[in-house]
């Protein structure tokens, strides 16, 4: 049976990776929502005009969004597809990228109501990075500590417990 630890990571996995392949996607075509890409456009063409810096580095709203689309899609179908290591890049990624979705929200001065979605992925993203950085617990029987070569119990296991004595 798996752990409750891999259900959360797979659970976290699946949901952050669809959820990003729909917004990556919504940012590169309009098919699943005219009103939602015509909204990205909008947004973009604000930030780009916030940060002058990208005009002069010859980054347009179009290649801006293009690009964040792509990378959306391409890291939410790792996160939801691909076993092992990967997934922890691609949800590195990903929170770099919400983290510059946050910090063009802020320039521009939009409203809580307007990025509160990117803030809440970004947590979510954050839980499942930290999840799986974690060790998984192994069961208590099978912990040991070897001293020189000798299998011993760990020393909390091989002491007896306040109040009990230890028989031998």
């Amino acid at each position: 049976m798996a752990s409750p630890r891999t259900v959360t990571i797979v659970a976290l996995s699946v949901a952050l990776g669809l959820f990003f392949v729909f917004m990556g996607t919504i940012k590169l075509t309009p098919r699943l929502s005219k009103d939602a890409y015509n909204e990205m456009k909008r947004a973009y063409k604000s930030y780009v005009r916030a940060l002058p810096i990208l005009k002069k580095m010859g980054v347009s709203s179009i290649l801006l969004r293009k690009s964040i689309g792509a990378l959306e899609v391409a890291c939410g179908i790792v996160m939801t597809l691909v076993p092992g290591r990967p997934k922890d890049v691609a949800n590195f990624f990903l929170l770099l990228l919400v983290l510059a979705v946050l910090f063009f929200h802020q320039l521009v001065g939009d409203p809580l109501k307007r990025y509160a979605h990117a803030l809440v992925f970004g947590i979510l993203l954050t839980c499942r990075l930290l999840i799986t950085r974690q060790p998984e617990e192994q069961p208590s029987e099978k912990r040991i500590l070897l001293v020189n070569g000798d299998e011993q119990p760990l020393a909390h296991e091989a002491a007896p417990e306040k109040g009990k004595v230890k028989v031998s």
